[in-house]
């Protein structure tokens, strides 16, 4: 039973759930080191022990609400049978190796301790003389857990109309590098939405190849996924634009901050996904996209810690 709901975790998809707040981590560790901070590689600061620890509590709130959407998804699709006929991987409530009950009181656990580890990293990060900016962060604690069920789970299910995408952008990239940078400075930069976006459009990117790959399943069972709706030829010009996009984003916050000729190095993660977007190009067999999936979330985990550590490099 217990390699079951490691299946339904998908730990695949950790990886690049933990890309935003290593790419948020880094950029408020590098404020720390332009100001005459110690860091290490990460970009902690160990001037003050709580740094340390408001980036693993990051890490482990993060992956709490993306095991906690996987439980969902799992779950959502299995009761709709969305994944009786699915492609790739077999999902545990559809395939009968978990039942619905025990997936449901799984992601009651899952919720509560993420957000008992959520409630820790507020209080860590900001203690009590920020009270504000607590009631903000539990707040979009609260809607992360939320978004992560609504996702595929209920009549509403906003991963059936076509809005999971913006889910992805804004959880995964905005939220996810903004926000981690904020726990740490206590302020904001616009100049750290770029790599968030960044983040955001690759994560996003994954979502869109996800939905290439189950497009013709989702139209037959009405999950109107975006690709479901702009059709397969719009989805692939709609996937160039994440990937480009991205890379942009990524080169203008570079050009704006620049310092070091190490903040280039992140062009290596784009080498794969080069090849990536080649493959998408001349693909005529969506199943076959199955494989560039993993090739995709790891690339965005690679781009995390290339442009990361090229930002703190002097």
């Amino acid at each position: 039973m217990i390699k079951n709901f490691i299946k339904a975790a998908r730990l695949r998809t950790l990886p690049l759930s933990v890309s935003g707040i290593i790419v948020g981590a880094f950029l408020a560790g590098f404020k720390t080191v332009k100001y005459g901070g110690v860091i290490d590689a990460f970009g902690i600061d160990y001037s003050f022990q709580k740094n340390y620890s408001i980036f693993w509590l990051a890490i482990l709130t993060t992956i709490g609400f993306q095991v906690l959407s996987n439980f969902a998804n799992d779950y959502g699709d299995g009761i709709k049978g969305t994944d009786d006929d699915r492609k790739g991987e077999a999902r545990m409530v559809s395939s009968g190796a978990i039942s619905p009950k025990q997936m449901k009181n799984a992601m009651i656990i899952t919720g509560v301790l993420t957000l008992i580890i959520a409630l820790l990293l507020i209080y860590v990060s900001f203690g009590s003389e920020n009270f504000i900016y607590s009631v903000l962060f539990f707040g979009l604690g609260i809607a992360s857990i939320v978004a992560a069920i609504k996702y595929t789970v209920g009549k509403s299910a906003y991963g059936y109309s076509g809005f999971g995408d913006v889910f992805v952008f804004v959880f995964f990239g905005l939220l996810a590098v903004v926000g981690t940078y904020f726990l740490y400075t206590k302020q904001l930069n616009f100049t750290v939405f770029l790599p968030a976006f960044s983040v955001g459009l690759l994560s996003t990117a994954v979502l869109n190849l996800n939905n290439m790959r189950d497009r013709v399943n989702d139209a037959k069972v009405g999950k109107n996924t975006l690709v479901v709706k702009i059709g397969a030829e719009f989805a692939k010009y709609y996937h160039y634009y994440l990937i480009g996009a991205s890379f942009l984003f990524a080169l203008l916050y570079t050009v704006i901050k620049f310092h070091s000729p190490f903040q280039f190095l992140f062009l290596i993660a784009y080498i794969p996904l080069a090849k990536h977007l080649f493959f998408v190009l001349k693909n005529t067999q969506e199943e076959l996209l199955d494989g560039e999936l993993k090739k995709v979330a790891l690339s965005t985990f690679l781009f995390a810690i290339l442009f990361g550590l090229g930002n703190v490099v002097l």
